[in-house]
């Protein structure tokens, strides 16, 4: 018995010794680290004993984890690390700076509404649909375009309208601004009462009224791009010449071109639009075609040659641009079929999707898939005249059969349906109900301008040679660049 007590005895004695030993050591570390520590919190935040010694059954281990973190130990180090007293809190807690705007410039994407915008942005629904409200007084949402920059200024929302203070805070709109088109700017604003309004402002933009001339070399279409004419400008200046030029045939390398039209530029200088174009001309084989544009009393706007005659005929000789004849009008050697066949239209080979113009004005007879021709349409224009156009890929969108359609107006786009090797238009020529030669017609001339308007249009041709001449004086080789 006396012996069992005394193994007791010595047992303590070892578990006590331990302790103290352990003990003494924590203590060392402790006093080692206050020693390279700096300022007195960090010491008293280490001397913090009530909270930091663990149960002695886990003081080792505890210890271990704690002050040589051990890699595979697993304890929280939020919960592991030392608490700091009120005091530390004052002295290492920076000052939370006031929350300031918070500016974002969002570009709109496919299938983005202005709502969806918004809403991603962090913006409440409610306040999303207010703003919305307040800005379509100037801008209608459905006209937002993609790739449109949207910017938004925000700031965090009040906080003690929020029942959890550990939630993130929502934003609030500040201001947005965007432009929907070169020539005006929109803006809304968030007013003291939380309130938005939204206005509309006008870009200054300076008018110019420029001259361009070169050479062409293998198309109008490149040689006005070359010399920096805007696409727009340079479409409707074949599309004005189209009555009486084949672009195929008439064209020669050494042709030169002109042309007089208004820019709109930015403040600095960028070319934000394009206005009217006044003046155009062609030199093909050393032969002057000149076309000057002219409103007339009735509020048209139309090209007259310089005797006053309207430039437009019944039907374009090109219903589509930048085309290349690929096939006359005649026989040959059918390209599928393998025997020869009388080619009764002419075909142009542009690419799949290029558009395709109604050659003058007139009603719809037939549209849809015609055997080989493909998806197709017929145009009746007068009781003499017609038109047909095949191989298409899709038709304008609202088009049937009894649609009247106007010259120059996109019916169909360019396909190869029906017997085709490529993509190309078949076009034809119908009189009396035959096929003619769509390259060989004779068609009549337009409007006469006579009397006053005849005068009026002599004053505007004087004009603007005058300042033909005054730019090429100025500027002998003139780009648009």
């Amino acid at each position: 018995m006396k012996q069992r007590q005394n193994i007791r005895a010595a047992a303590a004695d070892g578990v006590y010794f331990r302790f103290m030993l352990t003990a003494a050591f924590g203590l060392t570390l402790l006093a080692f680290a206050a020693s390279i520590g700096s300022g007195t919190s960090l010491l008293r935040s280490h001397l913090n004993f009530a909270n930091e010694i663990p149960a002695a059954g886990d003081f080792d281990q505890a210890l271990a984890q704690k002050y040589f973190l051990l890699p595979n130990a697993q304890a929280d180090s939020d919960a592991a690390a030392p608490a700091p007293i009120a005091d530390d809190l004052q002295s290492t807690t920076p000052e939370t700076p006031a929350n300031g705007p918070i500016e974002q410039i969002i570009e709109v994407q496919k299938g983005d509404t202005l709502m969806s915008v918004l809403a991603d942005a962090g913006i409440k629904l409610d306040e999303a649909h207010a703003a919305i409200v307040a800005l379509s007084d100037v801008f209608s949402p459905r006209q937002l375009m993609v790739g449109q920059p949207i910017k938004l200024t925000l700031a965090p929302s009040d906080q003690s309208e929020s029942a959890d203070d550990s939630a993130q805070p929502q934003l609030q709109l500040v201001s947005l601004s965007l432009q929907p088109s070169v020539a005006k700017n929109v803006e809304l604003t968030r007013q003291i009462d939380g309130a938005f309004t939204a206005q509309s402002t006008d870009v200054p933009l300076e008018r110019h009224t420029t001259r361009v001339a070169g050479s062409i070399q293998s198309s109008l279409f490149e040689a006005g791009q070359s010399d920096g004419v805007p696409i727009e400008v340079m479409s409707e200046i074949i599309h004005a010449f189209s009555y009486d030029v084949d672009f195929q045939r008439d064209i020669q390398p050494g042709d030169s071109y002109e042309i007089l039209y208004d820019r709109y530029e930015d403040a600095d200088g960028n070319l934000a639009k394009t206005g009217n174009i006044l003046y155009a001309s062609l030199v093909l084989s050393g032969k002057k075609l000149a076309l000057y544009r002219f409103a007339t009393s009735d509020g048209r706007t139309e090209w007259f040659n310089p005797k006053g005659d309207s430039v437009r005929k019944a039907l374009l000789r090109t219903p589509i641009d930048g085309a290349k004849i690929t096939s006359g009008f005649g026989m040959r050697m059918h390209p599928i079929l393998g025997y020869s066949l009388m080619h009764k239209g002419v075909d142009f080979g542009a690419p799949i999707g290029t558009p395709i113009y109604a050659a003058g004005d007139g009603t719809i007879q037939i549209i849809g898939p015609a055997s080989g021709y493909g998806n197709y349409i017929r145009i009746k224009h007068t009781a003499t005249y017609g038109t047909a156009y095949g191989h298409i890929s899709r038709f304008a969108a609202g088009l049937h059969v009894g649609s009247r359609v106007r010259q120059g107006q996109v019916i169909a786009y360019v396909g190869m349906t029906g017997r085709a090797t490529g993509p190309h238009l078949h076009f034809e020529v119908i009189k009396d109900g035959k096929q003619i030669n769509p390259t060989s017609i004779k068609l009549p001339s337009g409007e006469k301008l006579q009397g006053k308007e005849l005068k009026s249009f002599m004053a505007l041709v004087a004009n603007i040679n005058k300042q033909l001449k005054d730019q090429a004086q100025s500027s002998p080789v003139a780009s648009a660049h």
